[in-house]
């Protein structure tokens, strides 16, 4: 059996004036989606416990089929993994966003996706300025940057239970003075963002956008268990996002790199379309995740998450269900992580529509992938993580849904 799960980050979103009511999914020409819909089922799941902040790192491991409230340690140690640092049992990771704040106002938490090379230079910056062999910046791409600290048994860790830090996306367009670091080891984050205001101020970098540095995410090393020995199949990744890297190298899967896969809305949707292709030759699970329809909510812009719903649709759904085709045996899954609404342009909490078909799995009443035939569904997930085990080993029929109704 071979499977693939197509990851459109951030898709389920509320209805749009501006797209006369509709949704996105509800707006876009999303022809092969709905055809999985309507050969197969649609549900829903919720990925992101009440308890937890919601962003990809804790619903992507609920997708995977990892409870996030057993699992989950913080953001910064997958994007760690994904660069191959290793963090021994003192040491900690810091995500380290370069962004952009004028007047107390988180302007940009991407400092204006700041290019590859000044994000280099300027957290070059940061580590010459440092002056420790203890705490260390590691550029990543774009705003997406680490600190990461090396910890010693004889000593007190930095952080703890007690530190509170706030996603920059979070705070998009709105005040950050009630939203600085705070608890355990706040005053030593609050520092490095001081200095990094400071350091960057003393620089005229052209083409930057970024004022500072945003400190979050922090988190030790999780222990996860190997998806394979665990669900029974070998895994691949593509995407552009580190953070998905990092979670797939733990799990692990094969990471695909991918030329001109950006993490943002001018990525080659063809060309991981074509790897998610060939890859189907060499593992028998197959994960695509495309960030531009999150980044698209970030902004507000509901005609770019349409458009990068359509290429997503065209360029990889299509080609993927027809290779899957081909190689017999088969189960396709659409879903994507969280919530991103376009009237807040940040993450948020509750179910996101899933379409599956394939091999086992009996069509329900369903015409097309969206929202509202996801919330007619009697496929509903409580806990998100649950949905990998039924997409891998489950039945899929109208019998099952009563089943699963009753277990909730």
């Amino acid at each position: 059996m071979k499977y693939a799960l197509i990851i459109p980050d951030g898709v389920a979103d509320e209805p749009q004036a501006s797209l006369g009511g509709r949704t996105p999914l509800q707006a876009a020409r999303v022809p092969h989606m709905d055809t999985i819909a309507r050969l197969g089922c649609v549900g829903r799941a919720d990925n992101t416990p009440p308890s937890m902040p919601s962003g990809s790192d804790v619903a992507t491991m609920s997708l995977f089929g990892y409870s996030p409230l057993q699992y989950h340690t913080g953001r910064a140690p997958l994007e760690a993994a994904a660069q191959g640092i290793t963090l021994g049992p003192w040491d900690w990771a810091v995500r380290c966003n370069l962004v952009t704040i004028h007047d107390g106002i988180m302007v940009s938490f991407t400092a204006e996706q700041v290019p590859n090379d000044i994000g280099t230079q300027l957290i070059g910056l940061m580590q010459a300025d440092s002056g420790s062999d203890r705490w260390e910046f590691i550029p990543g791409v774009s705003y997406r940057n680490l600190l990461i600290y090396r910890g010693r048994p004889e000593e007190p860790s930095p952080f703890g239970p007690g530190t509170k830090t706030t996603p920059p996306h979070d705070l998009t367009d709105g005040p950050v003075g009630d939203h600085l670091p705070q608890g355990t080891g706040s005053e030593i984050l609050q520092n490095f963002m001081d200095q990094s205001i400071q350091v960057f101020a003393q620089r005229d970098l052209a083409g930057s956008h970024a004022t500072q540095i945003w400190l979050w995410g922090q988190g030790q090393a999780p222990a996860l268990t190997p998806f394979k020995p665990r669900f029974g199949v070998q895994g691949a990744m593509i995407t552009a996002v580190d953070l998905l890297r990092g979670l797939a190298r733990l799990l692990g899967w094969k990471v695909i790199d991918v030329p001109g896969a950006t993490g943002y809305l001018d990525t080659d949707y063809a060309a991981k379309g074509r790897a998610a292709v060939q890859a189907l030759d060499d593992v028998d699970l197959v994960v695509v995740h495309v960030e531009a329809t999150d980044e698209a909510s970030h902004e507000g812009n509901a005609t770019a998450k349409v458009e990068a719903l359509e290429q997503i649709d065209e360029h990889i759904v299509g080609p993927v269900l027809e290779k899957l085709r081909s190689l017999g045996e088969h189960r396709i899954l659409i879903s994507p992580d969280h919530p991103t609404f376009l009237r807040t342009k940040t993450h948020s909490y509750g179910f996101v529509p899933f379409a599956t078909s394939g091999t086992g799995i009996s069509p329900d009443a369903s015409q097309t992938y969206d929202e509202a035939s996801a919330a007619a569904s009697r496929f509903e997930f409580l806990h998100g993580w649950d949905l990998m085990e039924q997409f891998i080993k489950g039945g899929w029929s109208a019998e099952a849904a009563r089943s699963e109704s009753k277990h909730k």
